[in-house]
């Protein structure tokens, strides 16, 4: 067993397709594919279950996964422990990043930390460590559970809850807001209470979302079940559909202040403050490379890791 068909079986399984396996790796899909195949007569069972839309994991491709996966990263750690010798930080930083929340153009201010600017600094002072950036259509649980499974080394999450095998350091915190249309009739109020929006019709983020989850347990708690017939997985949609009538959100102040067409209302609600964070494994030591890129984006905001608490929580 080679570790080159380890990293080409992880992709596979993880992009659900040779095909999407193969670019993600960079080499010719028959390549990939005679790969894997070899593996499984060398192993004796087949992997994966080969169907028209993509491939599903067998029951030894399921069992093989996470053990594939700590020895890829034992692999990386070890390569890490030799270039520090050598001179040099290497390797690739797998990163979750987040679609709304990080930076906005300059003009609409900054959130929580700017990763592109960390990123860039970074490379300049070790240009030999290269960087995967990943989205999640989940979003912040997506990532959560990526990081459990050794899929990222790293990701900026929003949420006051974590899995076991997690350990969040904390970046600061965003208070949401009620953002209205102009002509609605709370667009006049200095702020309100989550019971002056039981009856509103609201466009908010998918389930699993950091602020989906937060507001849902707010809601919650105040024994109000809101109608969601809107679903937009960034910013930018949501206040289009806000601006032209079709609901209420919530979202920051910071950012979206000179949005026409819309009204922003403080809530009057402790709990609707999410806190940002970067999530890595708590089960596993980060490679060389990740300390430092971690030591960089908590130094950009102000902190080091002996100031920078775990945000408290257990499983979402």
């Amino acid at each position: 067993m080679e570790l080159r068909q380890l990293e080409y079986f992880i992709a596979v399984a993880e992009e659900g397709s040779f095909t999407r396996g193969a670019r993600r790796v960079r080499v010719a899909q028959s390549a990939v594919s005679a790969t894997i195949q070899k593996l499984e007569r060398e192993l004796g069972l087949p992997l994966f279950v080969r169907e028209a839309a993509g491939v599903v994991l067998t029951d030894a491709g399921t069992a093989l996964l996470p053990e594939a996966r700590g020895l890829l990263s034992a692999e990386r750690r070890a390569r890490d422990t030799v270039d520090q010798v050598r001179g040099g930080l290497r390797g690739t930083i797998r990163i979750g990043t987040l679609t709304s929340i990080g930076v906005r153009p300059a003009s609409r201010g900054l959130l929580v930390v700017d990763l592109p600017k960390v990123l860039g600094r970074f490379h300049v002072t070790h240009p030999q460590v290269t960087f995967q950036l990943r989205t999640s259509p989940r979003g912040s649980a997506g990532h959560l559970e990526a990081i459990v499974a050794g899929e990222l080394d790293l990701a900026m999450v929003g949420t006051r809850n974590h899995p076991d095998g997690v350990k969040l350091h904390h970046l600061g915190s965003i208070p949401w807001c009620f953002i209205c249309p102009r002509r609605h009739r709370l667009a006049d109020a200095t702020s309100v209470m989550l019971e002056d929006l039981a009856d509103e019709t609201f466009v908010d983020f998918p389930p699993g979302w950091g602020n989906r989850t937060m507001t849902d347990r707010a809601f919650a708690g105040a024994g109000i079940v809101r109608n969601i017939p809107f679903e937009a997985a960034d910013q930018e949609t949501a206040l289009g559909l806000v601006r032209n009538g079709l609901g209420v959100t919530l979202a920051p102040r910071a950012g979206n202040e000179d949005e026409e067409g819309i009204a922003i209302i403080d809530i009057d609600d402790d709990s609707l403050c999410l806190p940002i964070a970067m999530a890595t494994p708590s089960d596993r030591h980060p490679s060389a490379a990740t300390a430092a890129l971690l030591a960089s984006i908590l130094r950009a905001v102000g902190r080091t890791e002996a100031a920078s608490p775990v945000v408290a929580g257990r499983r979402p």
